[in-house]
């Protein structure tokens, strides 16, 4: 009787935990790294390197809400002061997090096209940006990811309104 028990008890902890539906939220967490493709202070900030954290609301649909928060550092400086048309120092990018919101469009179960927006906080200023990307995931389990993306930062500077650009590589590991 107690084998029976034992048996049925293993027979229905397997049969869960392989029955399982799948989960509603994916997060990944990244590593990073980041061209400056156009910037008013770009020798002093022409590549960064960054962590970041993407979260996805799995439903049944093409379409996933998407959540992203990321920091980077740029750690090159050509040391050169450069100043707006009035004298005032133009502050390079030291360091820049990003807080996005947006939706994945998934045609296929291994690649999403994205588009999220929102706050970018860097040389103390807070500004809005963009980010428009390519995603990949590396295995059917989708544990690896790869993404290529182009950041845009709008109106930068102070005086001189100009964008700061950037095209990032990352390469992310599934936490759940």
């Amino acid at each position: 009787m107690q084998k029976t028990i034992t048996t049925f008890l293993f027979c229905s902890i397997l049969s869960y935990s392989f029955g399982q539906p799948p989960k509603k939220t994916s997060a990944y967490v990244q590593a990073q790294y980041n061209a400056t493709m156009h910037d008013v202070t770009k020798g002093n900030n022409p590549w960064g390197i960054g962590l970041g954290f993407q979260g996805f609301l799995n439903n049944k649909t093409l379409l996933k809400p998407t959540i992203e928060v990321t920091g980077d550092i740029y750690l090159m400086d050509d040391k050169i002061y450069r100043t707006d048309s009035t004298g005032m120092p133009l502050n390079d990018v030291r360091g820049m997090i990003t807080l996005f919101v947006g939706t994945a469009f998934c045609p296929v179960k291994n690649i999403y096209f994205s588009v999220l927006a929102g706050p970018g906080f860097l040389g103390g200023q807070t500004l809005l940006g963009i980010r428009p990307t390519f995603g990949f995931y590396c295995s059917k389990s989708q544990r690896w990811a790869g993404k290529i993306s182009y950041l845009n930062i709008f109106n930068r500077g102070k005086v001189i309104k100009e964008d700061f650009g950037s095209l990032t590589f990352a390469v992310g590991l599934k936490l759940f």
